[in-house]
């Protein structure tokens, strides 16, 4: 089996938080990166979204695009809209020959809003995510027939984000929507990481090797703190620096077939987890579960 190494700039500049932000360049993330032993990057910020100035940089460096986040309106808004707000990106990654966009759902979300505590996160009702489900597949086959798929990124702070959240999308949504897997975010939410692969493996589409560190979650006040009061703590991490068993969760991945990206995304201080450092752990963890499951890393 084959996978890729990603990994995302979020760890270089938060889009969120400004001041959890390296002041470096594009070219100097790539360069980074590439020399941790990435191949690959999901796009951020200071990506530009031409295709004509952004393949250069790549090419300089031999990296590819690996995925990006698209910030989604769809469960409060028309799918017409929605696919004009996506076209530009479409058009970029269909160019850059890009895996998929990153679907993350930011309609009431409050993982930006630092003021909202975790505790107070929207909450949808069966009926909802049957309605939602709907028109997150309708989206899914428009974006699928236009060459560019979706992935759907279960994510802390937003509607969907527990296990059982996901377990209802997935219930009431088409296999034309695919899943995006994020083994910090599942646990981050309670979720068990292993029993979300085995019950969704058939959609998962792309990997998110985020990890925490157990004892900032479990510490957290959810009443009073918000998603971003826990990245600013070191919630997250890469593998190798956190909590998860990623040996486990690459070869329960392997198990049942799954090829393709593995990027690490982890938000976290530059100033006290240098970018570099953590991308050279992230990789080297990487790179031995990768040979534990049996996987041929692509370089």
């Amino acid at each position: 089996m084959k996978a890729r190494l990603g990994i995302a700039p979020i760890a270089w500049w938060n889009d969120d938080l400004a001041e959890l932000s390296d002041d470096v360049s594009l070219d100097e993330c790539l360069r980074q990166a590439r020399q941790a032993g990435f191949t690959g990057m999901e796009t951020g910020r200071r990506f530009p979204m031409d295709p004509a100035e952004l393949k250069p940089v790549l090419d300089k460096h031999g990296m590819r695009v690996c995925g990006g986040w698209f910030s989604g309106l769809l469960l409060d808004g028309d799918i017409e809209k929605e696919k004009d707000r996506i076209a530009a990106q479409m058009a970029l990654f269909k160019a850059v020959s890009a895996p998929c966009i990153v679907y993350g759902e930011t309609a009431g979300t409050i993982q930006g809003n630092r003021s909202a505590p975790l505790a107070t996160k929207r909450r949808l009702s069966e009926d909802e995510i049957k309605a939602y489900g709907r028109k997150m597949t309708t989206f899914a086959e428009w974006c699928a027939g236009e060459g560019m798929p979706i992935s759907y990124h279960h994510h802390m702070a937003a509607p969907i984000e527990t296990e059982e959240e996901l377990d209802l999308l997935m219930k009431h949504s088409g296999e034309a929507l695919p899943l995006l897997y994020d083994a910090g975010h599942m646990a981050f939410a309670g979720g068990d990481v292993l029993r979300v692969i085995d019950k969704h493996h058939a959609r998962i589409s792309h990997v998110h090797t985020k990890d925490i560190r157990a004892s900032v979650v479990d510490g957290l006040d959810r009443s009073k703190e918000s998603f971003l009061d826990a990245v600013v703590k070191g919630a997250f991490t890469v593998p190798g620096d956190g909590s998860l068993d990623f040996e486990a969760i690459v070869k329960r991945l392997a198990s049942y077939g799954y090829e393709g990206w593995f990027v690490v995304e982890a938000e976290q201080d530059p100033v006290k987890s240098p970018p570099l450092k953590m991308a050279e752990i992230g990789h080297k963890e990487l790179l031995r579960v990768m040979a534990a499951a049996g996987y041929t890393v692509e370089n």
